[in-house]
Parts: structure tokens; C-alpha cells; sequence
């Protein structure tokens, strides 16, 4: 069993979920696949999103972010090519983790 450590985050920061529900059927959402990845991609090169993946049953998505302010976060979504084309409902869900794998303390 791995240990649980305390070593969680970047100092002044707080996790995310960002939570994507589809609103529209697929034909309108797999034309912005390749540009949605570019916007994840952006993201992850400055740290801010650390892990994403689509939902299953394919109903939407979900990204983890690292912010030290919601703001950040609620902004920045603006630029997903799935808000710009309105095929996506958003519900950001700020937590503060108290305990992390291990594995996961490389996030600093």
C-alpha cells in the first residue's frame, strides 16, 4: 500500500475539477477535438492542467487544474474552442487536497 504524503501542491494554489458536459450531439463536437487539444496543450506546457481525459460513457470530460485563484480557471476556460462554439456545459469544482499518493508529488 503506498503512503500518503503532505507534499501536495504548489504553495498558494488549490486543485480544480473541471468538469465538461456535452450539450450538443457528436457531429458538432469531433470537428473541435484537434483544437481543444491544442488549448489542453497550452495548459499543461504552463502547468496549470494536469491531467484530462474524456468521460465514460463519452458524455463530456474532465480536467484537473492546479490555480491559485478560480478566477484563472473560470477565464481561461473561456478559450476552449468547446465554450467559444457553446457545445459544452462547465462545472468548476475548487478543492484544497489534504492528502496525495505519493506518486503524485511531482505536481510542485
Amino acid at each position: 500500500m503506498s503512503q500518503i504524503t503532505k507534499t501536495l501542491r504548489p504553495e498558494n494554489t488549490n486543485m480544480f475539477v473541471i468538469d465538461l458536459e456535452y450539450i450538443v450531439p457528436f457531429e458538432e463536437i469531433d470537428p473541435l477535438i484537434e483544437d481543444h487539444r491544442v488549448f489542453l496543450k497550452k495548459y499543461y506546457a504552463q502547468k496549470i492542467f494536469i491531467a484530462s481525459g474524456a468521460k465514460v460513457p463519452r458524455e463530456g470530460g474532465v480536467i484537473l487544474a492546479l490555480s491559485d485563484a478560480r478566477e484563472k480557471i473560470e477565464t481561461l476556460i473561456k478559450e476552449d474552442p468547446f465554450h467559444q462554439y457553446g457545445v459544452a456545459r462547465y462545472t468548476i469544482t475548487e478543492f484544497y487536497p489534504s492528502m496525495m499518493d505519493p506518486a503524485l508529488s511531482g505536481l510542485s
